[in-house]
């Protein structure tokens, strides 16, 4: 396996309500293609700041953070906009679709971005088949049920065929039952396409689903332990 992302002792600081806070504090992990690792800890402990920075949705303070062997300092914010559209997916717990669009157009949306990226309506299709929701293409958001939504969104981030996904806490905003079925589809799609995913969460049931976990409590790795 090859490593896709690598943090090399990552800070993040920011400021709030003038007072210094300390989101992040020597994270040091690295993330091999075709893993399935949930970053886990507590609400507050620093899951999406390391999603953001993973995703070059931010940056960090100080330390060094590689995504594809490329050193994110390196990386102007257009171009990774550009590497965000075309190597990464990106899962967000509310969902972010766009309401006035079907659900094959939210599909279809990424891949519209830059004119060099060809989906066919039959890869849009199958995305979709892949995640429970033949027959309901033409149907909008406000149609569908949370759970069916988040179907939506991780379609929409492997339109363009990432080399890694980041979910923040998928589950989050669904009952348990449809949480299961996501991460379940998550594995199947990991499995199917050799797609790397690094969702966060908390919730120890889906926990127990991830082949890796990386445990962070108040901004530092606690605990990096492979499960199968």
């Amino acid at each position: 396996m090859s490593e896709v992302l690598s943090f090399e002792r990552v800070e993040k600081e920011y400021e709030l309500d003038e007072v210094l806070v300390y989101a992040l504090k020597g994270i040091d992990f690295s993330i091999q293609k075709g893993e399935f690792t949930a970053i886990v800890g507590p609400s507050g402990s620093g899951k999406t700041t390391i999603l953001h920075l993973a995703a070059l949705l931010d940056r960090p303070s100080s330390g060094r953070i590689l995504l594809f062997g490329t050193d994110s300092k390196e990386i102007s914010n257009k171009e990774a906009s550009r590497i965000r559209n075309k190597k990464i997916g990106f899962v967000f717990q509310t969902f972010n679709l766009i309401p006035v669009l079907t659900v094959y157009e939210n599909v279809e949306y990424p891949a519209l971005l830059y004119s060099d990226n060809k989906v066919s309506r039959d890869r849009i299709m199958e995305l979709i088949e892949s995640v429970g929701l033949k027959g309901h293409e033409n149907k909008f958001p406000s149609q569908l049920s949370g759970g069916q939504r988040q179907r939506v969104a991780i379609a929409r981030a492997l339109v363009n065929n990432p080399e890694i996904v980041f979910a923040d806490e998928p589950t989050a905003n669904l009952d348990h039952e449809t949480g299961e079925q996501i991460i379940t589809l998550m594995e199947e799609l990991n499995k199917k396409y050799g797609t790397t995913f690094v969702f966060s969460t908390h919730d120890p049931k889906i926990m127990r689903r991830a082949r890796r976990l990386i445990r962070i409590e108040d901004g530092k790795i606690v605990g990096d332990e492979y499960v199968s």
